[in-house]
């Protein structure tokens, strides 16, 4: 699914496109996920959102979150809500934490595990409420980028 995302990102926006990732618990092989992409789409300015939105508009996917507070971060929806779409300006961190945190699961299959068995965890005891489940992963994940960092 992600190979088609990227296509369709890169042939819509051209040259405004920095970088297209897979990101999230879908881009590490083993790791339990909802089936859900997640993807960083890194572009010059997010705030220049007449540049890229109504494109994005066009292939079908829906803004739902605008956070320029947030390294000028934006979300999107796909028309089936099975793709999360990141949207960063060129010097955000966040996508670098992302493919960091990305890249270590794949490589360290203990932390792999412990963040899986964390996920398993706490959607089974959030499944009340669903909006917890986030926010209840950030202690683990911490720990992980605690290592990453250190390493």
């Amino acid at each position: 699914m992600f190979t088609a995302v990227h296509a369709s990102l890169t042939e819509a926006l051209g040259p405004l496109v920095v970088g297209v990732e897979h990101v999230g618990s879908t881009a590490v092989p083993g790791l339990a996920a909802k089936p859900v992409v997640d993807v960083d789409l890194v572009i010059e300015d997010t705030a220049e959102e007449p540049s890229y939105l109504p494109t994005l508009e066009r292939l079908g996917y829906r803004l739902v979150l605008r956070e320029p507070w947030w390294h000028g971060h934006r979300m999107l929806l796909s028309p089936a809500e099975d793709v999360n779409l990141h949207v960063w300006p060129r010097n955000a961190p966040e996508p670098v934490r992302h493919r960091l945190f990305r890249d270590w699961l794949r490589s360290h299959p203990e932390d792999r595990e412990r963040y899986a068995a964390a996920k398993r965890r706490l959607a089974r005891d959030t499944a009340h409420r669903p909006r917890d489940y986030s926010l209840a992963k950030n202690d683990v994940i911490d720990e992980i980028y605690a290592r990453i960092f250190a390493a």
